[in-house]
């Protein structure tokens, strides 16, 4: 029989998504199940984006620019004006979902057994785009109790090797909500100047900061980083346009650009349908993540404070994003998370959580943690979270 590559059998499988056949099982059994365990906002993308889609009068659907469209590169470029950000469309690589956009850095910056420091816990999929590039990822750990700051730069240093290329965060971070300060980017960016190396910044949870006097700095915003930076974005979380799948590559450096662009021609052109509905939902109003904003934000004191009520169950604070980790009063939170959708339910619902040893590459860590993405409404969050507590009584039993 033929063989499948050892690559293959080593991708990681994602923490996200490997209980959808329990949750699978669950619906056959006529349950509801409450999604907590996925970054899929409820919130309605902006009208303008839906209507661009609706009133398209394209009959044929060409190959469109490698690098995107300039004027969906303008369209950015204006909205990162607005966030004191001054780039060019030439800066600016689009691609299909920031997924796409982090395995072009991986490859333009690294070859076969190179290494990536990230803090963690950090998003799953990052294990599985380093895999797929045949890059290590080196993990230093963050912790609960610190909730999740940044590591210190002593501990970045001892990791630093011959081997290594980045430093990779996600500011706000996926899974905390841990939003890095002006000062640790900073020191992130002192280490990548003094070692050569880049620093790979995910921003596509920017706008969403629940902290009053606390703001987004982005890595773009310091000058001395152009060579040394690189921003992830994207428009699926900012303007609930997950399946448009357009995201983008941002760097000020030009050879990193040019030869991101050798693997944009690979693929020919991001989508074109995915285009027009990232621009309209650019140029919408500000309102609209003004509103969006909100509601995260109301729904993070919503889930804060209802999780507090269950005794033995600790939780992270966010600062952005819209998750946060939690710690269980059971011993493997993976099991646990099966047996709700298994095993449990009540009045006929059951919730679903990411189990948090998949957001770290250390074995042994975050057994007793769940991802909690507050991206339901508050009602459903207050059923959510009853329902947990309900679970967890009868699970230690």
């Amino acid at each position: 029989m033929p063989k499948i590559s050892i690559k293959g059998k080593e991708l990681p499988d994602s923490p996200i998504r490997k209980l959808m056949p329990y949750a699978d099982f669950a619906l056959k059994k006529g349950l509801k199940i409450l999604h907590l365990n996925i970054g899929q906002p409820d919130i309605h993308s902006p009208i303008e984006s839906t209507e661009v889609i609706k009133n398209s009068n394209l009959n044929n659907l060409q190959y469109g620019s490698s690098e995107g469209s300039i004027s969906f590169r303008k369209s950015l470029c204006k909205y990162y004006l607005k966030n004191n950000i001054y780039i060019n469309p030439e800066n600016i690589i689009v691609t299909t979902g920031a997924s796409e956009a982090l395995t072009f850095t991986l490859n333009c910056i690294c070859d076969a057994g190179d290494e990536i420091i990230i803090p963690e816990p950090f998003y799953a999929n990052y294990n599985g785009f380093a895999s797929a590039s045949s890059v290590k990822v080196v993990p230093v750990i963050s912790h609960f109790k610190d909730n999740f700051k940044l590591p210190s730069t002593n501990n970045i240093f001892k990791k630093i090797t011959k081997k290594t290329k980045a430093i990779l965060i996600c500011n706000p971070s996926n899974p905390t909500g841990y939003l890095y300060s002006k000062k640790e980017l900073e020191s992130l960016g002192k280490i990548a100047i003094e070692n050569d190396i880049y620093i790979i910044v995910d921003e596509v949870y920017r706008e969403f900061i629940h902290i009053k006097n606390r703001k987004h700095t982005s890595i773009l915003e310091f000058d001395y980083l152009n060579q040394n930076s690189i921003l992830i974005d994207s428009v699926s979380k900012r303007y609930s346009l997950c399946g448009a799948r357009v995201g983008c590559m941002i760097s000020k450096n030009k050879n990193l650009i040019s030869t991101a662009i050798k693997f944009a021609h690979l693929r020919l052109s991001p989508p074109t349908y995915g285009l027009m509905a990232g621009e309209a939902a650019i140029n919408s109003s500000d309102n609209y993540l003004k509103e969006a904003k909100n509601e995260y934000s109301k729904r993070r004191n919503v889930l804060i404070e209802e999780i507090k009520k269950i005794k033995g169950v600790k939780i992270s604070y966010p600062m952005g994003a819209f998750y946060c980790i939690a710690e269980l009063p059971v011993k493997n939170a993976e099991n646990f998370s099966k047996w709700l959708l298994t095993d449990f339910s009540l009045n006929n619902e059951t919730v679903m959580f990411a189990p948090g040893s998949g957001f770290y590459s250390s074995p042994g860590l975050g057994l007793n943690q769940i991802r909690i993405g507050f991206v339901l409404e508050s009602k459903k969050i207050k059923r959510a979270v009853k329902i947990l507590e309900k679970a967890l009584t009868i699970y230690k039993n």
